[in-house]
């Protein structure tokens, strides 16, 4: 069975630190109250209090005030893993759809237009290998909230020194914000689309802040009718985009040589670049972390722990595969109206659909509004899942236990406010868009090493992971992975300030910045690792020797 989730040492675990740190602040006179384990879990923030899980084993008994979501179906009560069950599949399905949105945000599909129409199906290969290395990495992720129960912002808190969590705290915050004005401006651009221009972007932003709420308000209803609004939504981004890919009658020949054949030029290095860079966002690794607790699940059990990781497996798999068919239908799109064209390097996400509606025409219904429909849902699931993870990302790290609207309140403010800002200052120009979108690119990738990093950690250790560790092996591809979305990643932020900073006060202050950057990266890597340990055991017996 898994270990309990707690700090290394000495250090006791969070929910015997949080009583205690509530007895400190009883008078000295006072009777000190006597807490049970359950007024302990009171005292921590959790992701899904228990009467919000779905019941997904009959051992555990149906709970009337789950509704639908108390849906049954056999279990085994013996500690070897049930057989698999369809049924019970359906249970598990949800939190790898809702993560899968991160794939298909606006962002993304930018990703994927400007990989079409400069590199043609050439990167479709890329892709596909990129969205591969996106499910492994989601899948620690959720290995991670299943096996130990809590999520990773969570466990930073417990496994890091105070100075370090804040720090990464900050970081997915950063990134958390870099993320939500990317996917408010797509959706607020898709307003504008089908609105025929009479709505302006920052008009679209506050419709896009609002009606995230009255979304959101729905998951008071049960987790099963929030998952079902998301459902509806990656099937209208992948209606759209297949209406899309119909219309333009793509060469299928063309399409199954770019996904089987490797082909890589200096002329569309950029493009690989920024296919890779989108396949991990920071806040969804945190995200997935939680939704996975979203189904009952007893980590003292092994075998529910096991019956739950294969089938968010099976389900995380399934959600990917869609969402990289999503992918592919938008790159080849634009590979066949705009490879080898003039407007091959001027099309961006505001651009996009008037190009569209110049080269296919209107036909039966306009490709400019069915890419309207498509970047709308795109932006406003996007959004919602943004500001879910906010929710996990500031619960966790900072431990408040607030209610859910106060918490998406507070997410929301921290996004809304500079996306009106963008959205009222870079309305007159397409080009200005683009250069806030390679800088919120930028400052995404930043902040990669500082969720793949802790995740990778985290799921290593045993007194964290319990029996559930992974493997040498998997720890070698995974830190394969991890080092390889890093390099591009770096290659991708040398690129862009090699052609932003000039002059040797900037080259200085950068060079500053690369460095403590560097140095705060190695001690995440080095941090609990046995070369730690010895490290710091040599230097404390050099200073005792003294």
């Amino acid at each position: 069975m898994a270990a309990p989730a707690g700090g290394a040492g000495d250090a006791a675990p969070a929910p015997a630190r949080a009583v205690e740190e509530a007895r400190a602040l009883l008078p000295a006179s006072a009777p000190a109250p006597d807490y049970d384990d359950d007024d302990e879990e009171d005292l921590e923030e959790r992701a899904y209090e228990a009467a919000e899980k779905v019941i997904v084993s009959i051992s555990d008994g149906p709970d009337p005030a789950d509704g639908d979501d108390a849906a049954l179906c056999s279990s085994s009560s013996s500690s070897s893993t049930p057989p698999f069950s369809w049924r019970k599949l359906w249970l598990f399905t949800g939190p790898g759809f809702l993560m899968s949105i991160a794939f298909l945000d606006p962002g993304n599909l930018e990703g994927d237009l400007q990989a079409g129409a400069v590199a043609g199906d050439t990167l479709l290969w890329l892709l596909m290998w990129a969205t591969a290395m996106g499910l492994l990495v989601q899948l620690l992720a959720a290995r991670l909230g299943v096996a130990t129960g809590r999520h990773l912002a969570e466990l930073c808190r417990d496994e890091y020194p105070d100075w370090a969590r804040r720090v990464l705290w900050l970081m997915a915050e950063v990134a958390m914000v870099g993320a939500d004005i990317q996917e408010v401006i797509g959706s607020a651009i898709a307003i504008k689309i089908l609105s025929r221009g009479y709505l302006p972007l920052w008009a679209g932003v506050v419709i896009t802040a609002l009606d995230c709420f009255i979304f959101l308000s729905l998951e008071n209803y049960g987790v099963r009718k929030l998952e079902a609004v998301f459902a509806f939504l990656i099937a209208t981004m992948a209606v759209s985009f297949a209406w899309m890919f119909t219309d333009t009658k793509p060469n299928g020949k063309d399409l199954l040589i770019g996904i089987l054949v490797p082909k890589l030029s200096s002329r569309t290095i950029r493009q690989a670049v920024g296919v890779v860079g989108c396949v991990i966002m920071p806040h969804n690794v945190f995200l997935h972390s939680a939704l996975v607790q979203s189904r009952k699940i007893d980590q003292n059990k092994e075998y529910q722990v096991r019956e739950a990781l294969r089938y968010y497996s099976i389900e995380s798999t399934i959600a990917l595969a869609i969402s990289f068919m999503i992918n592919l239908f938008v790159t080849t799109v634009f590979a066949k109206g705009f490879y080898g064209s003039k407007e091959a390097g001027n099309i961006g996400l505001e651009n996009a659909g008037q190009y569209l509606q110049e080269k296919f025409g209107g036909g039966f219904f306009p490709i400019l509004y069915i890419w309207g429909i498509g970047l709308l849902a795109a932006g406003q699931s996007s959004t919602i899942t943004g500001t879910y993870a906010g929710q996990f990302i500031m619960g966790g790290f900072l431990n408040l236990k607030l209610k859910k609207w106060v918490r998406a309140l507070i997410t929301r403010s921290f996004a809304i406010v500079p996306t009106i800002i963008v959205a009222l200052f870079f309305d007159t120009s397409d080009s200005a868009l683009d250069v806030l979108n390679e800088w919120l690119n930028v400052l995404q990738s930043i902040q990669i090493p500082f969720a793949l990093i802790p995740l990778i950690t985290l799921v290593s250790k045993e007194h964290v992971m319990g029996v559930f560790k992974i493997g040498p092996n998997t720890q070698a591809v995974t830190w394969t992975v991890a080092t390889l979305l890093i390099t591009i990643n770096g290659y991708l932020l040398m690129d862009f300030f090699s052609s932003e900073i000039r002059g040797p006060l900037s080259g200085s202050l950068l060079c500053v910045a690369v460095l403590i950057y560097a140095s705060f990266v190695l001690y995440l890597i080095l941090l609990g690792t046995e070369l730690s340990e010895k490290i710091v055991k040599a230097i404390h017996n050099s200073f005792s020797l003294q």
